[in-house]
């Protein structure tokens, strides 16, 4: 058995590691919170499912709510484990966040590797959904043109290779830029010549993919920043449990 004054020197350590990891859980908690409200957010907004139409981007929602699901019971269990102080429990913790921290890390590095693939997929799903325009004033094109002030997947000249446009029924109204105080007539807009004049010239797809080419420093950083936040995670739920289990050990 150790002598008093070592135990009465272990306890405060214990009790701080037991605060930060509480405080650490909580904010891991929060982000699984987000993490499932994005999810959901993307199930039920059209504009999120629009840039996902391709089979092969369907499930991306689902694997938000999954994976903020999953975070919010372990960000619990987190808590349950500090104040519990279950060594192994602490472990199980540590185990999670370690399986957490790999896999943004594969993530990152595949999303890196297969940027261009990412970005064909993506825009696939927009051209399909241009095809797919019928002019009805709620659909999900009408809503980014307005919000983005921009025109047609590369630009108001996309449009023109459209069912929509063949039909007679010319560029989509939500094109007329509103910012430079015009009025489109649907004479304007059936007339690429005169709709120049009238419209967006930013196209809708290329101006989402080069604000992200230019913010890919910034989206590194914050990667890096959360896969750093796990390191932390990992080293405090592996310090706590040494620090209680030899606390008991000393107590014997």
């Amino acid at each position: 058995m150790s002598p008093p004054s070592e135990r009465l020197q272990t306890k405060p350590v214990i009790t701080c590691l037991k605060t930060f990891l509480i405080s650490y859980s909580l904010i891991f908690w929060f982000t699984g919170v987000i993490l499932l409200a994005v999810g959901v957010w993307g199930k039920v907004n059209l504009e999120f499912d629009l840039l996902l139409s391709s089979d092969k981007g369907t499930n991306a929602p689902y694997v938000l709510i999954g994976t903020g699901a999953i975070i919010i019971i372990f960000g619990l269990f987190g808590c349950f484990a500090t104040c519990r102080g279950s060594p192994w429990m602490l472990k199980l913790y540590a185990m999670f966040l370690i399986l957490v921290f790999l896999a943004e890390l594969v993530a990152g590095i595949s999303g890196f590797i297969f940027r261009h693939e990412i970005k064909a997929v993506l825009q696939e799903g927009y051209k399909k959904a241009e095809s797919a325009y019928t002019g009805k004033d709620t659909e999900d094109l009408d809503r980014i043109q307005r919000t983005l002030h921009c025109c047609g997947e590369k630009n108001y000249t996309s449009w023109e290779d459209t069912p929509y446009f063949k039909a007679g029924n010319g560029i989509p109204k939500s094109c007329c830029n509103v910012t430079a105080g015009v009025n489109c007539t649907s004479a304007e807009l059936k007339d690429l010549k005169t709709a120049a004049s009238v419209v967006y010239q930013q196209g809708c797809f290329s101006l989402m993919t080069t604000t992200m080419e230019s913010n890919l420093g910034i989206i590194a950083g914050i990667s890096f920043g959360i896969a750093f936040f796990q390191l932390i995670g990992i080293f405090l739920a592996c310090c706590l449990s040494r620090y209680i289990t030899n606390n008991q050990y000393e107590m014997v």
